[in-house]
């Protein structure tokens, strides 16, 4: 209990900076230094147990959309680096998006569903397994890694990618779906919303984003060493927080044609493509993630449970 009180003092200031850089004038957080005191730091403490020096210690930190993941995992960030002097890279699945040309590409080859990114199937898996090796590797040289510019659909230009100059102690490796499992293929012939039943009637899409997450998914997921899942209590409280986030992508953007910010209408149809993955680790995720992380629907951490692993 000392050691978190004596933790929270050093981190403290950086913590609430990087909140209020979050904010916007309508959306601010509350219980702020509950949540980084009572759920994040213990977090810490138990990620810096099992990190060891040697070698990376993969942490995957999933959730739905808008439960938020970039906040929680900057702020562990913060914490393993101010107190426990680690050296933490943080990255995001979202990143690692193929490029529009070549979700065109594949929106051709497959089903044109493809076109919109976020379902297994359109992240460059090669280039995610490529990290994950030579970030183990004990001769690590620097390393260039992408990032993704969702206000254009597209991945960033090479000057603004990450560029990873040391071997980290800590990666922590977020999104959406890390860690999601297959489904059974019979639950696949069932429709969950209109976009399945209207635009992938023979299961085409369905069918091969399931068959990703049994093959390549599974392979990059079985390199994490944990597994961290920010619970919601349901789809329609991550619809409204997903929205939320869009507001706030509206309020830190330029505001130039070029820039797709989503409307109400576009976010509730993007989600769709989320929807069958998302429901089904409602479900299943917390019988095998590390720890899961229960949000109320305040969207604040309600307990956090750790599993024996």
């Amino acid at each position: 209990m000392q050691q978190s009180s004596l933790c929270f003092q050093k981190v403290k200031k950086d913590c609430l900076k990087f909140l209020k850089s979050q904010e916007t004038k309508t959306d601010k957080f509350k219980n702020k230094e509950r949540m980084i005191k009572s759920f994040l730091i213990p977090l810490c403490f138990w990620i810096k147990k099992k990190a060891n020096k040697k070698t990376p210690y993969f942490v995957g930190l999933a959730g739905g959309q808008g439960t938020g993941k970039t906040t929680s995992s900057s702020l562990i960030k913060i914490i393993l680096m101010k107190y426990f002097n680690l050296k933490v890279f943080r990255i995001s699945i979202d990143d690692f998006y193929k490029t529009r040309k070549e979700r065109i590409n594949l929106s051709e080859r497959i089903h044109p569903m493809f076109l919109t990114r976020g379902v297994p199937g359109t992240h460059d898996i090669n280039m995610m397994l490529n990290f994950f090796k030579k970030v183990k590797n004990k001769k690590f040289k620097r390393l260039k890694l992408p990032t993704f510019d969702k206000s254009v659909d597209d991945r960033s230009v090479k000057k603004y990618w990450y560029d990873l100059k040391s071997k980290p102690d800590v990666i922590i490796f977020e999104g959406w779906c890390v860690g999601a499992k297959p489904e059974k293929n019979n639950t696949l012939n069932k429709t969950i919303n209109l976009m399945e039943k209207n635009k992938d009637k023979k299961k085409i899409w369905r069918k091969y984003v399931n068959h990703q997450l049994k093959t390549k998914y599974k392979k990059l997921f079985s390199q994490l060493n944990c597994l961290i899942y920010l619970k919601a209590k349901n789809f329609s409280l991550l619809q409204k927080w997903r929205l939320k986030q869009e507001r706030k992508l509206l309020a830190n953007s330029k505001k130039t044609s070029k820039h797709k910010i989503m409307n109400k209408e576009d976010v509730l149809i993007f989600m769709q493509t989320y929807q069958r993955i998302t429901q089904n680790m409602f479900k299943n995720m917390p019988q095998y993630a590390s720890i899961i992380i229960n949000l109320n629907s305040n969207h604040q951490i309600k307990s956090t449970v750790y599993k024996n692993k």
